[in-house]
């Protein structure tokens, strides 16, 4: 989250916003927000029905968490990029997140 925050002020100088999502209760997501710095809408509190209306993958083991999901939205809400994980690895990474809006709003 803390590199999210870190390139929320190029990702905003576009447009963009973050959002993020935890199965956490609310006071666990609020402390972590806090260590990080985060100032971007987090929810918390993600069920089962939350990750099969995202199309993702909802891991039974350590009490139930849903695996990484990531999308990159466009104007009007359409899905430019998607990820979808069954395991730790293959996020996108804020980096790769401005590079590629910076590439599609210059070919626009």
């Amino acid at each position: 989250m803390a590199a999210w925050q870190g390139q929320q002020d190029a990702l905003a100088d576009m447009g963009v916003q973050i959002v993020a999502a935890s199965v956490e209760p609310r006071a666990p997501v609020q402390e972590m927000a806090a260590k990080a710095g985060v100032n971007f809408p987090m929810a918390y509190g993600v069920t089962p029905d939350d990750a099969e209306l995202l199309g993702a993958w909802w891991a039974e083991a350590h009490d139930g968490h849903i695996q990484p999901t990531e999308f990159l939205l466009g104007r009007g809400g359409t899905v430019l990029g998607a990820m979808y994980a069954s395991g730790p690895v293959g996020r996108i990474s804020p980096d790769e997140a401005v590079h590629f809006i910076q590439g599609r709003e210059r070919r626009r």
